[in-house]
């Protein structure tokens, strides 16, 4: 019998480069977001806000974060996932930190779920694409 396992989380370096690539792209974009990086346990690793960026979108970020990864799965997902189900929709919708908007990502290495990217602020194609941003700026899937 196994008594222990390995696992391999995000390292600080590319938590907080994901940050960065991800305001950078907000810069380009002539937005302000709020951005959070965590492991795979949902620890955060790193976080970056832009001045003038919505304060509520603060825990928002933090929670597409954590959201995308304990799933594993795009925040921007869930409309697929619970589909025409209404009362699905409704229960996972009362989940703290459960997060069904666009701007959640999963983080992954070699194939491997490493943590989770959440970008708040702007439209949820705008969030998204700063978190693309972000992965891209770490060499992260």
């Amino acid at each position: 019998m196994r008594k222990t396992v390995t696992q391999h989380g995000i390292h600080w370096e590319a938590a907080h480069a994901s940050a960065r690539g991800a305001v950078k792209q907000a810069e380009a974009l002539g937005i302000r977001i709020n951005v959070a990086v965590c492991d795979a346990a949902g620890t955060p690793m790193a976080f970056l806000r832009m001045p003038g960026a919505p304060l509520h979108s603060i825990t928002i970020a933090e929670d597409k974060a954590y959201t995308a990864a304990g799933f594993g799965l795009s925040t921007a997902d869930w409309d697929q996932v619970v589909g025409g189900n209404q009362a699905l929709r409704d229960g996972l919708s009362q989940r703290p930190r459960l997060v069904m908007l666009g701007g959640g990502l999963p983080v992954t290495a070699e194939g491997e779920r490493i943590g989770g990217i959440g970008v708040s602020g702007g439209s949820e194609e705008e969030d998204e694409r700063c978190g693309r941003a972000g992965l891209a700026a770490a060499g992260l899937e």
